[in-house]
């Protein structure tokens, strides 16, 4: 994989490290692994990397080689999160087509879009959570930032599993790893004085393929949510922060079909129709489906917005969210193909929240 050093961190103390998190561990069991790496000053994948010998496995070799062979797992639960957004979905990984650094899993439930620069240390874990035990394969950037888990479930083919484990085991089971800076793909933002706002709305209004998007942020050297201010009302309106909680209720009253995207740096991942149970515990705002789990942090929604862009058929509208330190912790879009108009529902859905009938 493409090396993104820039700068090493300090070693870690091995065994005080696991002192530590089995301290932390007992006193705070239900902690998530994220969240007990932040307390304990080192990242998620350092923490699990000092485990090593200790229920958890560190892999070697061609991960898009690892990853081709996900299917013959059979069904498996996919799990990408951020800081504030957890994205779970169970399923197969089917119709897998990498290329260089991207790839893509297109398999009725399990939808994701590939940044394999990012995919830089990888781990089988085995660990006890709430009584049961859990299998994984745990995924991380150069900097120790989780970008993608694999999950077995009950109906996971489990001589598949182990015959994946055992042919990408390290011949060195070192606990550690070198967590580095990892570049922001986007350069640094100007000024909103020194954006062109008639050339960046002129772009905008340009745009075919919402797919675009990203080389127009770097076109004009803008972030997501600076682009949204300075846009204009024709192309992105703020709403209440609770839009989120209005859009997946209503939904689940109504039965229109979401397509909501979560994003860790190396992963996108996608749920496309229905949610059913919508309930919020504490700050968390979750979906609680068969099939799909999304736990969101509505605590940290900094801010939200309706974000329309050309496409050949009209326009493509969505709901997006953001965090206080620009991330975009979930993106979510009406039910459509390519080639079709959107649906008049989600629009209808989308209006309430702009103060229109």
């Amino acid at each position: 994989m493409q090396d993104m050093h820039t700068a090493t961190a300090p070693r870690i103390d091995i065994p005080a490290l696991i002192s530590d998190w089995r301290r932390l561990r007992e006193s705070e069991p239900g902690l998530r692994a994220r969240d007990a790496a932040e307390r304990l000053g080192v990242s998620e994948g350092a923490l699990v990397a000092s485990r090593v010998g200790d229920g958890v496995t560190r892999l070697e070799g061609e991960l898009p080689e690892l990853i081709r062979e996900l299917p013959t797992l059979g069904r498996v639960m996919a799990l990408t999160r951020n800081a504030y957004c957890v994205h779970e979905k169970k399923g197969r990984y089917d119709n897998i087509d990498i290329g260089g650094v991207m790839g893509i899993v297109l398999d009725e439930d399990i939808d994701l879009r590939l940044f394999l620069r990012h995919w830089r240390y990888g781990f089988a874990v085995r660990e006890t959570s709430h009584g049961r035990e859990l299998e994984s394969f745990q995924f991380f950037d150069g900097d120790g930032r989780a970008v993608h888990k694999v999950y077995a479930t009950d109906a996971t083919n489990q001589p598949a599993w182990r015959s994946l484990v055992h042919r990408y085991t390290a011949a060195v089971q070192s606990p550690l790893i070198d967590c580095v800076a990892v570049d922001d793909p986007l350069p640094a933002r100007l000024d909103d004085a020194a954006v062109d706002i008639d050339s960046l709305r002129n772009h905008w209004r340009a745009l075919r393929d919402p797919h675009d998007f990203f080389a127009l942020l770097k076109k004009h050297k803008v972030t997501r949510t600076q682009a949204l201010r300075l846009v204009g009302s024709e192309f992105a309106t703020r709403v209440d922060d609770g839009a989120m909680r209005h859009v997946l209720e209503n939904a689940a009253v109504g039965g229109e079909s979401l397509m909501i995207f979560v994003g860790s740096p190396g992963v996108v991942q996608i749920h496309t129709g229905p949610v059913h149970t919508v309930k919020m515990v504490g700050p968390w705002l979750n979906v609680l489906d068969d099939g799909f789990n999304l736990h969101l942090r509505s605590d940290a929604i900094a801010s939200s917005w309706i974000v329309r862009k050309p496409v050949p058929e009209g326009v493509v509208t969505s709901l997006e969210l953001y965090a206080n330190d620009g991330t975009q912790i979930v993106q979510v879009f009406g039910k459509r193909k390519p080639g079709i108009p959107e649906r008049d529902d989600w629009r209808a859905l989308l209006a309430k929240l702009e103060g229109h009938s």
